[in-house]
């Protein structure tokens, strides 16, 4: 991976991340709306709390980019992708086995199928040392 396909990984899963969990956080029903997923209106606490894991995430993202953009050490971004690999793996197989057993609606698998990519590519990309690469 280049540095610059790099950045723009990091920028894109960062930002919309981040976008996300700030909406789920302060507008919650709103945000699952524009998603095009269902929730019940007292699961509205809930979803908010969750916001700010998603939140979260997608701040982690951004100071990856900024690791990039300042080429920062390298291995800075390794522990990024390694620690968001982690959430968004659990958070992938937990929607996905809910979808399929029917606890959520399955437009929900969009969630499940970007955190998996996601997981899948930093995977990979710390295999075969990709951040080191691109630096």
């Amino acid at each position: 991976m280049n540095r610059s396909v790099l950045l723009g990984y990091q920028w894109l899963t960062g930002a919309s991340d981040t976008l996300t969990g700030a909406l789920l956080y302060v507008a919650p029903l709103f945000t699952l709306q524009l998603m095009g997923v269902r929730a019940v209106e007292d699961a509205t606490p809930y979803v908010s709390y969750i916001g700010a894991f998603v939140l979260a995430v997608g701040l982690s993202g951004l100071y990856g980019a900024y690791v990039v953009a300042c080429r920062l050490q390298p291995e800075r971004l390794e522990v990024v992708w390694l620690l968001t690999a982690f959430s968004r793996a659990a958070v992938a197989i937990y929607v996905a086995k809910s979808v399929l057993v029917g606890a959520l609606d399955p437009a929900w698998i969009s969630v499940a199928a970007f955190d998996g990519f996601c997981v899948l590519v930093q995977g990979v990309g710390l295999k075969r040392n990709w951040i080191a690469n691109a630096y």
